[in-house]
């Protein structure tokens, strides 16, 4: 099992640059498929970026390519979703999600999950 604990969000104003850390604890993080997900109020959850165990691959929905860069590092157990030009819409619970599947992670369906931090953008 791991265990996983968002931090860096906040309040921001368009145009500003925020970097989400998630830092995993419990079992060997690179065993581990790891994925940023956000939820707007009244919308679904929705993938955001996703990265493989050893940072091969990535990926990016729409909404994040061009802004947003998924990294992590292993040896600090740790996640980051660094995102620049923010916008009002980006306005969301983020959450961080880990599995040893990558369809898992990029379904929504993996096995562990942070508690969100906010992040509020205004215009």
């Amino acid at each position: 099992q791991v265990q996983l604990v968002e931090s860096g969000g906040g309040l921001v104003q368009a145009g500003d640059s925020l970097r989400l850390s998630c830092v995993a604890s419990g079992d060997t993080f690179n065993n581990y498929v790891m994925g940023w997900f956000r939820q707007a109020p009244g919308k679904e959850r929705e993938l955001v970026s996703a990265i493989s165990w050893n940072s091969a691959s990535t990926h990016y929905e729409d909404v994040a390519q061009g802004r947003f860069t998924v990294s992590r590092d292993n040896a600090k157990n740790t996640g980051y979703l660094q995102m620049s030009s923010l916008k009002s819409e980006d306005t969301a619970v983020f959450y961080c999600a880990a599995d040893k599947l990558w369809p898992k992670v990029t379904s929504g369906k993996a096995g562990y999950w942070g508690q969100g931090t906010q992040v509020t953008v205004s215009s």
